[in-house]
């Protein structure tokens, strides 16, 4: 394969995801997908392709495809979600799905390279090159901590939904970092470095990196990588500037992710309101969760419906200025 392969399209390239009142199967079809390519979709294929695993390991190798293969074959469901623009985590996106893929497990080929004891991060490298807000790169880079690399459900991936992946979805293989911002998991996998470091990638070192807040909720000058999901909820149904009748049941319905399981979800039906708990699904593999509400509105007028998430560990979405806040839909009861 060479060093920089044929891109098409070259350069930034996006697929517009469905709006969160469009979610409503439980599966993300295919063609649904979030797409998110910084520097373009290379053209590859199977056969041709090859990754290097080296760095701190005791037996780099090359894996072909076939190789790739032989490992036990594994499928996991997850929630899948863009982080949104690298420098504007305060801004909610809501670019979601949910999918199953299939491929083998990282920890199984990293078993067969021999991890060195001291290796704390792994790098992983795209095929994918050119240049991303002015600036130039060799191809996409990330890197993950070795502890969570290492668990059961990070994937090389090289199916989703049961069939083969799209070009614009990393076709023929790319990582899956399961509870990890889609921007982690790297697509046109060529190379799995470990190190006792982190990457020197501007993907790592300027990119996806969030502030830390203080008490008072502002912004210091220390910062955290972009890694882990935070407890999230959205709104199905109903869905926005949509008409509910006075005195008629409803049902208020979406989805619940983070990096954990989510503990509870809440529901309020105007600024003025309590928070009422939602009925709760509990969590298959890494997918997100159904919640439910049922609730008849009494009073006519115009209704703003707030929801909001609580992980396992205690926290708690945030109301504003975030990119898991809140998630509000006006409607109007008649």
């Amino acid at each position: 394969m060479q060093d920089r392969p044929h891109q098409q399209p070259h350069g930034f390239h996006r697929r517009i995801p469905l709006r969160p009142d469009q979610m409503t199967a439980e599966t993300t079809p295919a063609a649904d997908v979030i797409v998110l390519c910084h520097l373009g979709v290379p053209q590859l294929s199977a056969p041709d392709w090859s990754m290097t695993i080296d760095g701190m390991v005791r037996k780099p190798f090359k894996l072909s495809f076939a190789d790739l293969e032989r490992y036990p074959i594994r499928r996991v469901e997850s929630v899948h979600q863009c982080a949104g623009i690298p420098s504007q985590p305060r801004q909610a996106t809501r670019r979601i799905c949910n999918v199953v893929w299939g491929g083998v497990r990282l920890s199984d080929v990293l078993a067969d390279a021999g991890v060195e004891d001291n290796a704390k991060f792994l790098w992983s490298t795209g095929a994918d090159w050119g240049a991303f807000e002015g600036i130039e790169v060799q191809a996409y880079q990330k890197d993950l901590p070795l502890p969570r690399a290492l668990s059961d459900d990070v994937l090389l991936a090289f199916a989703m939904n049961g069939a083969p992946l799209s070009a614009e979805n990393g076709f023929p293989v790319r990582l899956v970092v399961p509870g990890f911002f889609g921007t982690n998991s790297v697509k046109w996998l060529t190379r799995l470095t470990l190190s006792d470091r982190r990457a020197d990638s501007p993907f790592v070192t300027r990119w996806y990196n969030d502030p830390v807040l203080d008490a008072a909720g502002k912004s210091t000058p220390a910062t955290r990588p972009v890694w882990s999901l935070h407890p999230e909820a959205i709104i199905v149904a109903p869905a926005p500037d949509g008409q509910l009748m006075a005195g008629k049941p409803t049902t208020i319905w979406g989805w619940a992710w983070g990096d954990g399981a989510i503990a509870k979800v809440e529901v309020r039906t105007g600024d003025r309101a309590p928070w009422q708990h939602a009925q709760l699904a509990r969590r298959r593999q890494r997918a997100w969760q159904r919640f439910s509400f049922d609730w008849t509105p009494e009073n006519t007028g115009s209704v703003e419906i707030a929801v909001r998430a609580a992980s396992v560990d205690g926290e708690i979405q945030p109301e504003t200025e975030w990119r898991n806040c809140w998630h509000r839909v006006g409607t109007t009861v008649i």
